[in-house]
């Protein structure tokens, strides 16, 4: 099978996929988003410490033992714990479904304009007149860029500074662009940075985030908020109680403080709908 395929060895002992899957549960959200051949490797790794350590203990006499029984018995909890997550809470989320959820977050995205601008930032305003004028003869936007630009970012690209939204660049710069048609140059205009002249390449409305782009967040969010109520269901069918007595306080007022925002909540969406019927 593949799951009992080893990827190490440590002293006679595999490594498998499945101790591979096991360690990916427990710490794989502790490596971000590293490329997924580094974060198996790392994984592999950390097993191979983990045997190491394992071997340690055992040579030592430190596996056996009343701290050691209830070490383990805490330990299979754990695993228990984590057994009953995979199958009822991240077994329930599927990739259907959070593309689901995708397909209607895109159907609700309101429409954001971008466009696609050029500019030449000088220092003075006479420089931005005389650049403009040489435009309005014919003068090529890019290689004059590149010529008198002191915006290092951009000079060399032609001044091309790609695609931008509102709210991207300064007031006084976003103002100028957003007001050109596509192909069209402005006057000088001058911002906190200088003088630019301004060229528009292109409009075109925002497009939205790729499922694959945002895929994995949308299956945490769904995870975590599945996870939610499967452990407020577990909550209310357990009997809870606290017998630390200052805990059993610090529970109590938590509990009071969120009664009070959900009654809260409650009544402004009571009044919400009231004032609809008006």
């Amino acid at each position: 099978m593949a799951e009992d395929k080893p990827l190490a060895m440590v002293n006679g002992r595999a490594i498998t996929e499945a101790d591979l899957a096991f360690a990916d549960s427990e710490i794989g959200s502790d490596f971000g988003s590293l490329p997924a051949e580094t974060k198996r490797r790392y994984l592999v790794e950390f097993l191979i410490e983990t045997n190491l350590f394992a071997s340690a203990a055992e040579a030592d006499k430190l596996a056996t033992g009343a701290d050691f029984d209830k070490r383990v018995a805490y330990m299979r909890q754990r695993a228990a714990r984590q057994a009953y997550f995979d199958a009822k809470v991240k077994g329930a989320v599927s990739e259907s479904a959070a593309k689901g959820f995708y397909d209607d977050q895109v159907k609700m995205m309101k429409t954001e304009e971008e466009v696609q601008a050029r500019h030449i930032l000088v220092g003075s305003e006479e420089q931005a007149k005389d650049i403009a004028d040489k435009l309005a003869k014919g003068g090529d936007f890019a290689a004059l860029a590149k010529e008198n630009s002191v915006d290092a970012g951009s000079k060399e690209e032609g001044g091309m500074l790609g695609f931008f939204a509102k709210g991207q660049m300064v007031p006084q710069f976003e103002q100028a662009a957003f007001a050109l048609q596509k192909g069209e140059i402005s006057k000088p205009v001058q911002s906190q940075f200088g003088w630019h002249v301004i060229k528009v390449e292109d409009k075109r409305q925002k497009p939205p985030p790729s499922f694959d782009q945002v895929k994995d967040q949308i299956l945490g969010s769904l995870m975590k908020s599945h996870a939610q109520t499967v452990l407020s269901d577990l909550r209310k069918a357990a009997k809870i109680e606290y017998v630390d007595e200052a805990m059993k306080k610090q529970v109590e007022e938590e509990a009071k403080k969120q009664a009070e925002v959900e009654a809260q909540m409650k009544a402004q969406i009571e009044k919400m709908e009231a004032d609809k019927k008006k």
